[in-house]
């Protein structure tokens, strides 16, 4: 795995995304790091699966994978992993792309494997019962032990949160006490580009590997990108097992 991730790492070049290449994707809110920890100081990133704004699964990995690096470099010295904190207010169907979840799952599991220390799915509706039970076979048994279900209005498993955060700083949306914590893009965005020059020097330039999978990415349309996934989401939609063989 270290081989394979190493020579992932040389060709994709995940270090040398910036903000101002996936800047587009973050417009929404839909992955954010918050700017606090949880009790064990690991960094969170924030996701909101109803605030998908692009068709892209490059693009939308990339992105990902931009996120996953930020955390990294935002590790304190005696942490090693991060925790998710997955939003499903405002959640149907059509947020759902089977494509996007087998990549995130190998991206995960193969280049970062330990990284994530916990995934938390709060308030998960009904209709996304059967997707998990089509995902789950994508991801290790070690992965799938990771994730807890969380709903507000069951105290026992409210209790998982109380446990890992100070309610304090942690979101209204997941039960916590911080007002002032909805998404704003200008000031994340300003974040981000400090902690680009930060951690990378003074330089927005973009890499020559990340300019060609951006500009060949882009030139593949939304009806495109739709049509390759839709034989997949519609089994997804009608309730039919998917082959979980392909890669």
């Amino acid at each position: 795995m270290l081989k394979e991730t190493l020579k992932w790492r040389i060709q994709y070049k995940p270090d040398e995304i910036r903000w101002e290449e996936i800047a587009r994707e973050a417009e929404t809110g839909k992955i954010y790091r918050v700017n606090c920890t949880d009790k064990y100081g690991r960094p969170v990133l924030v996701m909101r699966p109803s605030c998908q704004n692009t068709k892209s699964t490059k693009g939308q990995i990339r992105f990902l994978v931009y996120c996953m690096e930020n955390a990294i470099l935002n590790l304190p010295d005696n942490q090693e992993q991060m925790v998710w904190l997955i939003d499903f207010q405002g959640f149907n169907m059509s947020h759902i792309s089977v494509k996007v979840s087998r990549e995130t799952a190998h991206v995960l599991q193969e280049h970062y494997p330990e990284r994530l220390g916990l995934a938390i799915l709060y308030n998960p509706p009904k209709i996304f019962e059967p997707f998990w039970k089509m995902v789950k076979p994508f991801l290790e048994a070690k992965t799938c032990n990771k994730v807890r279900f969380v709903y507000s209005d069951d105290n026992l498993s409210k209790k998982i949160l109380e446990d890992l955060f100070d309610m304090e700083q942690l979101e209204v949306a997941f039960g916590g006490r911080k007002s002032d914590s909805s998404f704003n893009y200008e000031k994340y965005a300003e974040r981000m580009r400090e902690d680009d020059l930060k951690f990378f020097g003074n330089t927005t330039t973009v890499s020559s590997t990340s300019a060609q999978l951006t500009n060949s990415d882009s030139e593949v349309s939304d009806s495109e990108n739709k049509n390759l996934e839709d034989n997949e989401d519609v089994k997804i939609k009608n309730g039919t097992p998917l082959d979980t063989t392909k890669t």
